[in-house]
């Protein structure tokens, strides 16, 4: 994980919190119910979650109570255009860049000397059955501020208010009260500190509920897909939603998304594009054992490539470019099947989101297919870093090179 965050690929774009901002984030964190962090140095990422305060915690979703009830912090001005770096729903991102596009100059003034508090209600306690999901089609954000600021605020207007009225501007009370207040909070009269909830619509996403579920419902059937196998079987013995239900490892998964023009499906094109030369490299380095050579240096060079393909068993050579002779066959065999030829591994992993979706469901599709079949290092990520973090754990260290700067190269476009 070393070269990952030299690299900037692993806990980058964060920003640091100590001193006073520290102790406001301990503040959130027991306003949320959660007991405050011992450390006295750590980040946070856009939402305001922090690597160190998870690991400490032994909680990635620290900042959650309960699967339907997300939250998250704003302790500075600077986590505007920040990375969510673990988001338990795929529309988070877009959240926070929502209400820093609402509030960006009260949040500016706010996070002068506190710190903002974020619900995300969808107006349900808790989740009891996946299902529950098809209700949550509307978000409400709603904000509490560190020491009740905007409450402060409130009751000097009205001491103000009362020491000017008839003769109270010679009561002693009413002027300790004011400066008692003003000495604690200072003058909050011409502060920006109201915000108002911001009433979000939901279409399709993904959450970490249940064992990680999509629900699709933008199309002309809605669709949930499930991650985790004992939540899909509990799911199939309901009768009363009318929903298509599918397990990610599926086969008929892929052909509903593309019979209802949520994905497609181009062989010649696809073949023709890196990502098909990534996903093959990664399905080759999968299949070698001994090499003399560094993965990294048989990537990067054709000739490598070619030596070390040669070494394998006729039959692992043939499902590995078996993308490359159903397309030469087809010139001449007008009526073969894809599926007689090409490794269902490439039929799944080449599938791309229609070309008619908006660029917000392209990005849910995408994640969905790199779930579907994670083989395609820059694509896993881009769209699933979870996933990416504990499977770079597992590969080799001259592969881990070649996809660091596989990552580096296409970040630049």
């Amino acid at each position: 994980m070393e070269k990952l965050k030299a690299a900037g690929l692993f806990g980058g774009e964060l920003v640091p919190v100590t001193g006073s901002l520290a102790k406001r984030y301990n503040g959130c964190l027991q306003m949320l119910g959660l007991k405050p962090t011992e450390l006295e140095k750590f980040s946070v990422d856009g939402m305001g979650w922090s690597p160190e305060i998870s690991e400490e915690k032994g909680n990635t979703y620290y900042l959650n109570i309960g699967e339907a009830n997300s939250n998250a912090i704003i302790i500075s001005p600077n986590q505007k255009g920040k990375p969510v770096h673990m988001p338990f729903h795929s529309f988070d991102r877009d959240i926070m860049s929502a209400i820093f596009a609402a509030y960006e100059r009260e949040i500016r003034d706010i996070t002068k000397d506190s710190a903002i508090c974020l619900h995300l209600d969808q107006n349900i306690d808790a989740y009891y059955e996946p299902f529950d999901l098809l209700r949550y089609k509307k978000l409400s954000v709603s904000f509490k501020l560190l020491n009740d600021l905007e409450l402060k605020q409130k009751e000097q207007f009205q001491l103000v208010e009362e020491f000017e009225s008839g003769n109270n501007f010679i009561d002693r009370k009413i002027h300790s009260k004011l400066l008692d207040s003003a000495k604690v909070y200072g003058d909050l009269r011409a502060r920006k500190l109201k915000l108002e909830p911001i009433l979000l619509d939901i279409k399709s996403f993904y959450t970490k509920a249940f064992g990680g579920i999509f629900v699709l419902r933008d199309f002309a059937t809605d669709i949930i897909v499930f991650e985790d196998m004992e939540m899909f079987n509990k799911a199939t013995v309901d009768t009363v939603h009318d929903v298509s239900l599918y397990h990610i490892s599926h086969n008929e998964l892929t052909s509903s998304l593309v019979n209802n023009r949520i994905t497609e499906f181009d062989i010649k094109k696809a073949a023709k594009t890196p990502r098909y030369e990534r996903i093959k490299k990664h399905l080759f380095v999968d299949v070698l054992t001994e090499t003399e050579h560094d993965l990294k240096e048989i990537l990067d060079s054709p000739f490598l490539f070619k030596k070390y393909l040669n070494t394998l068993d006729v039959e692992t050579k043939k499902r590995l470019m078996s993308v490359e002779l159903y397309n030469q066959r087809r010139i001449v065999e007008r009526e073969l099947k894809i599926e007689d030829v090409v490794d269902l591994q490439y039929i799944k992993a080449l599938l791309q989101p229609d070309s008619n979706l908006e660029e917000e469901q392209k990005e849910l599709i995408w994640k969905l297919l790199i779930k579907i079949v994670p083989k395609d290092p820059l694509h896993l990520y881009w769209y699933d870093k979870e996933t990416f973090y504990a499977t770079y754990k597992t590969w080799k260290p001259s592969y881990c090179e070649w996809v660091i700067d596989c990552i580096l190269e296409n970040n630049k476009n």
